[in-house]
């Protein structure tokens, strides 16, 4: 009797330990954490048959009390121009190429275009494993001699494919910025 008892205990003990041990929520492999990325300048250069036009967004402090230094060239009216995007974190030595990183994760980032005045049309040229435009490469043409504006903006995990708009985009905004230009 003493000996079923003991063999009861063992059976009860054995099985606690058994559901303890498969119920255990440890895991050993470790979450992956895809840190937002450090965007300090933004450069746009645009080239076509009259030369090369630049656009520069410059916030060597990052998210601190200065405002982003904004330069803008000229563009030439009724011209369209091949586009491409570099981003870069200034604050490091050497200053890291961030663009490589949007290019290695193609199907989570993706640039919208938002445009007004003279400035006419975007066009994508670039695209991810799955035919999604990707932005980093484009085209952008201008009408007539005037004013306009592009804002550029970079979403994070947008969803994709889209109709283009930030609206419809969803995602986390990496960096966006307006730039003001001449159309001559």
């Amino acid at each position: 009797m003493k000996r079923n008892k003991t063999l009861k205990t063992v059976l009860a003990l054995s099985l606690m330990a058994t559901v303890m041990t498969s119920c255990s929520s440890d895991d050993d492999t470790p979450e992956i954490i895809n840190e937002e990325e450090i965007i300090t300048t933004l450069t746009v250069t645009l080239t076509s048959a009259n030369g090369t036009a630049t656009l520069q967004s410059q916030d060597l402090d990052g998210d601190g009390p200065n405002a982003p230094v904004i330069t803008a060239d000229n563009l030439t009216a009724n011209t369209t121009y091949t586009g491409s995007i570099e981003l870069l974190n200034e604050t490091e030595s050497p200053a890291e190429d961030i663009t490589e990183e949007v290019e290695e994760e193609a199907d989570e980032h993706q640039f919208f275009f938002s445009l007004n005045g003279s400035l006419t049309d975007v066009t994508y040229s670039d695209e991810d494993g799955d035919g999604n435009p990707i932005g980093l490469e484009f085209e952008l043409t201008t009408g007539d001699a005037g004013s306009g504006s592009i804002t550029i903006t970079l979403r994070h995990e947008p969803t994709k494919p889209n109709d283009g708009t930030l609206a419809d985009a969803g995602g986390e905004t990496d960096i966006a910025q307006t730039f003001t230009v001449v159309v001559e």
